[in-house]
């Protein structure tokens, strides 16, 4: 039967178990450090999805389904990771037969594990070869290098090839007749045995044995205070993650009065789930790659914040933990322990904003969370960023100049260009549009938002969708003088109170008129009306303009002529894609009118932002390229006819980015309702 002894030409191998020990020691105490720094934060209850939580571990972890979207340093993530899952899987049937007498290191499961050992052993080796060659000789520029990244990875190499040559030696003094399994150990063996004699193949053999274990403990011991950390937080933060609609900060209760301050501008106001991300970024700088703002070459980088914060949380542990050394000694362990609740800002020397994060990176943000999209493991950045955001508009009323003018204008007109709030419905109206007002048994609300109303270019789509649903015989009425801003730009620009204000009117209109079903061309409306204002008791179905055209065109009450055979590169808003997973249907209705779609580099999760998200709508680009201009190149570069968009502010984007590049002759930016109302 087809097996092996174990510890084969090994004496004294019980000992292994006290270096087990103390190796386990060591790593359950660096686990209870970094724990300590996690709470610092508030609680937060991460346990509410359990069963999804594991199939997320099963699918992001396990089946790398994130990580391998990436697809070179994917697959070498992959070898390393199987590689090294398969060996444990082989230590502990090892482990079981030699020091638990439970008999099943034989027969096939024998041959089984010597073949995958080596199979994905080779894996993992070529795989932290392929590592070591982009990280020290390629060196991208998402890459920061560190110490523990050439530890862990020559840690990890030593580990392999030591039991690889262990394997070699072993076969090369003991004849094997299942040796062809272990193809690696026997290619191994040839040289060895070549080069040495039995005597000191044995001498080879044990002293590798030793080095093998005294490197496995290395890297148990050494694994929370590493990189390697993130074997173990990353599924962790899998489980954790936010599911359901993204984005949606957690409200603030104007009416608590024990309300203190409002967002974040200390540490100790994140949840213990913000201070755990900042360790389970392992600083693959996917986040960094796919960021338009830092591409554009302003200064805000995901990457560097979470890491910055991880620096500043480190140094917050420090500092309480020698505040609570001081405590002990002058009144003993109770004081200590009942201080640590009451800590104050003296707990670092560094302001969190300003000192470690530039205010004007998280002015740069454009909150497309593409940086989130592309993290394999979850780690939140766009929340921090808001919630620090809303410190500085409520508490400290320190914020972009422009905003300002917004803000004023949102408040006083309820729209952000600051035109009179009398004269939204006027454009509306002269389309035969009924108000529900008047007509209060329409089926559904047409939200054309404030850029459909008031701004000149968006009032030609506001046009052509409504010639659309008139043609589909669709009963609709707008809410004209009595639609605010949906609050988006307030809220992403931090001006809570203002985002509630405005919200909490809405929300009481279209109660008042019983609105069960809303339509809205725009991206940012469509995400608040869906997802944000149920947080206020705002609860109604809405519907993007792009799905529910292509509901009518399926059903047939919207008949469309297929002659246009021109092309079209479609942008993405990151606002109905990355934030509502709408991506098919705009490119259904392209085709369904015989055009031909033509894909941009960046496209569909990948999506480019057009610069407009978060409020930047109505803030200028004071460093770098101009984000609008950059992704404009990109629809250029693919020669099409149309830009087509389903997004205003995107529309806004490309119109500007076209001007400025004076291609307006040979390309027009149009939103996917004006394509499908020259097809009717």
């Amino acid at each position: 039967m087809a097996t092996r002894q174990v510890y084969w030409n090994v004496e004294g191998h019980n000992w292994l178990y006290l270096f087990f020990i103390i190796a386990l020691a060591i790593f359950v105490y660096g686990v209870y450090k970094r724990v300590k720094l996690w709470k610092l934060g508030q609680p937060d209850n991460r346990w509410k999805d359990v069963w999804p939580g594991i199939k997320d571990v099963i699918v992001y972890t396990f089946a790398h389904k994130r990580i391998l979207k990436d697809g070179y340093p994917g697959m070498m993530h992959a070898g390393i990771f199987y590689g090294f899952l398969f060996l444990a899987f082989a230590t502990a049937i090892i482990t079981l037969q030699a020091d638990f007498a439970i008999n099943i290191f034989h027969g096939w499961l024998y041959l089984f594990i010597k073949v995958t050992a080596n199979l994905f052993g080779l894996a993992a080796l070529i795989g932290i070869v392929v590592a070591a060659y982009r990280r020290y000789i390629q060196r991208p520029d998402r890459l920061d290098n560190k110490p523990d990244d050439a530890i862990t990875l020559v840690l990890l190499f030593t580990i392999l090839l030591t039991g690889f040559v262990i394997q070699g030696a072993r076969i090369a003094v003991v004849p094997d007749p299942w040796a062809g399994y272990a193809f690696v150990g026997q290619w191994m063996s040839i040289p060895l045995k070549a080069m040495l004699n039995e005597a000191q193949l044995l001498s080879l053999h044990v002293f590798l044995w030793w080095l093998h274990l005294a490197l496995a403990m290395a890297f148990i011991a050494y694994f929370p205070y590493s990189k390697l950390f993130h074997v173990l937080l990353g599924p962790l933060n899998q489980f954790f993650r936010n599911r359901g609609p993204i984005g949606i900060p957690e409200p603030i209760d104007f009416e608590d009065e024990s309300l203190e301050t409002f967002g974040k501008s200390q540490l100790r106001e994140f949840s213990w789930k913000a201070l755990f991300n900042t360790d389970v970024c392992l600083r693959c700088g996917r986040c960094q790659d796919n960021c338009p703002a830092y591409l554009s070459g302003k200064h805000l980088n995901p990457k560097r914040i979470i890491q910055d914060m991880r620096v500043l949380m480190e140094e917050t542990g420090a500092a309480v933990q020698a505040q609570n050394k001081v405590l002990a000694q002058a009144a003993g362990q109770e004081a200590a322990a009942a201080s640590e609740s009451e800590e104050t800002e003296e707990w670092t020397g560094r302001a969190l904003i300003g000192e470690v994060i530039p205010e004007d990176d998280l002015w740069a943000c454009t909150t497309c969370r593409s940086c989130e999209q592309q993290c394999p493991v979850f780690v939140e950045h766009v929340d921090k960023t808001i919630d620090m955001r809303r410190n500085l508009v409520l508490m400290e009323t320190r914020f972009p100049a422009e905003a300002q003018l917004a803000f004023k204008n949102m408040e006083n007109n309820g729209n952000p260009w600051g035109i009179g709030w009398t004269t939204r419905a006027d454009f509306i109206t002269g389309l035969g549009v009924k108000t529900f007002e008047e007509d209060p048994t329409a089926e559904y609300l047409y939200w054309p938002g404030c850029s459909g109303a008031f701004d000149a270019r968006n009032q030609k789509v506001s046009a052509s969708l409504v010639k659309l649903l008139q043609a589909a015989g669709v009963h609709f009425a707008i809410l004209g003088n009595e639609e605010k801003c949906c609050g988006d730009s307030a809220r992403k620009l931090g001006n809570e109170y203002l985002f509630y204000s405005l919200a909490t009117e809405n929300i009481e209109v279209m109660n008042n008129y019983g609105v069960k079903k809303i339509i809205t061309q725009c991206p940012h409306c469509y995400n608040f009306l869906k997802n944000e204002y149920p947080q206020l008791g705002g609860n109604f179905e809405v519907i993007h303009h792009t799905v529910f055209l292509l509901d009518l065109v399926k059903s047939g009450k919207l008949k469309l002529s297929n002659a246009d055979k021109k092309t079209v590169t479609y942008h993405d808003s990151c606002y109905l894609g990355r934030y509502n997973e709408i991506y098919e249907q705009p490119r259904e209705l392209l085709k369904a009118v015989g055009l031909n779609i033509k894909e941009m580099a960046h496209t569909g999760e990948k999506s480019f932002c057009c610069g407009a998200g978060g409020g930047r709508m109505w803030l200028e680009e004071h460093e770098g390229q101009r984000i609008n201009e950059m992704r404009t190149d990109e629809a250029i570069a693919v020669k099409p006819d149309y830009v087509g968009t389903a997004c205003p502010f995107c529309l806004t984007m490309f119109a500007d980015g076209i001007a400025a590049r004076e291609v307006g002759e040979e390309l027009k930016a149009l939103d996917v309702a004006e394509i499908l109302e020259k097809a009717l």
